[in-house]
């Protein structure tokens, strides 16, 4: 995981370089984006293998089971965070696609009728509520791992 942390400022760096490249010339550019996006993909897979085959510290799995055995997990925590952090990332994003249209809308309502204030706010409210049940969600796959 290390290694991921420290790579990361090289591709932010190189990541850059590519966007000035794209500005300047489109083809030499492009080709240096695409090295940096599959550099980023190949982390990410290493990453991903890591933590699904990651195993759970014996401190973390209790104090009755550290004291009986010293086995570990084969991964299911690793496997729980992947959908925890699934779990969030899809109800974010789904939030806030839903938080621009409402908003949207409720501006342009508002401006032609400022007493829709009230009725506004608790649509774009209810779109930020999809956040919040996709972290209740996460919540609740960590706590059953």
């Amino acid at each position: 995981m290390t290694v991921w942390v420290m790579a990361l400022p090289v591709f932010a760096i190189a990541f850059a370089g590519a966007l000035l490249l794209l500005r300047r010339t489109r083809s030499t550019g492009m080709k240096a984006l695409v090295v940096v996006n599959a550099g980023v993909a190949i982390a990410a897979g290493v990453v991903f293998v890591q933590a699904l085959t990651a195993s759970v510290p014996a401190a973390a799995s209790g104090a009755v089971e550290a004291a009986t055995s010293t086995t570990t997990s084969t991964g299911a925590g690793g496997t729980a965070l992947i959908a925890a952090a699934i779990a969030v990332a899809g109800s974010s994003i789904g939030a806030a696609i839903a938080v621009a249209y409402t908003g949207a809308a409720a501006l342009a309502a508002m401006s032609e009728r400022p007493e829709m204030f009230g009725r506004a706010m608790v649509i774009v409210g209810l779109a930020e509520g999809i956040a919040i049940y996709g972290l209740i969600i996460a919540i609740i796959i960590i706590g059953q791992a």
